[in-house]
């Protein structure tokens, strides 16, 4: 399992240095698909440019990423073809609602489950946790993103608090659950 949950994305340099670690592959090879789904408002949808450099600055290049917008799900055939799926932010609720119509919480979970790459920023990150009905289940709490003050660094004790706080300079990894999740950055 290979997950990485932020605020911002790969804002600062050890979440970026993370990613590559995770990846475990040349960045100029990697195929990601990028998902600006939740991004339905004025706000989410002038950080989209910010999220795409994310990949890009990783040196990834831009005709290996594919813009994805969940209009109709994937089979997990095809969604084991990329390297990384990063999802963006803006609307959770929507996000989850066009995972969850499209099928493609399924391919997503089972892409999770056979150790494919992922990155969640904002609303990305929270469909993963227990704050909406419907949501991808993959931690057992609820997520809060874009906080003041988020959780230390460290390791994180199973089960998991009641809530999960992140700044927009934090990340929760996780690479096994419940024994691989821990906070990155501050």
């Amino acid at each position: 399992m290979r997950v990485l949950l932020t605020s911002t994305g790969l804002e600062t340099e050890e979440i970026k240095e993370c990613f590559v670690e995770m990846a475990d592959r040349e960045m100029s090879l990697m195929k990601a698909l990028f998902i600006p789904t939740a991004a339905i408002d004025a706000g989410a949808i002038e950080v989209l440019p910010k999220c795409m450099n994310d990949l890009l600055k990783c040196g990834i290049p831009a005709e290996n990423i594919r813009v994805y917008d969940l209009h109709v799900g994937m089979e997990i055939e095809e969604l084991q073809q990329y390297d990384v799926v990063y999802l963006c932010g803006g609307s959770t609720q929507y996000l989850l609602e066009r995972i969850n119509d499209t099928n493609f919480n399924k391919s997503l979970m089972a892409y999770i489950r056979g150790n494919g790459l992922v990155v969640g920023v904002s609303a990305g990150s929270l469909i993963f946790a227990n704050n909406l009905p419907g949501n991808l289940g993959l931690i057992d709490t609820k997520l809060d993103v874009h906080c003041a003050d988020g959780e230390k660094r460290g390791k994180l004790a199973y089960p998991l608090k009641d809530h999960v706080k992140l700044t927009n300079t934090g990340a929760l990894l996780i690479r096994d659950i419940p024994n691989a999740m821990e906070i990155i950055g501050e």
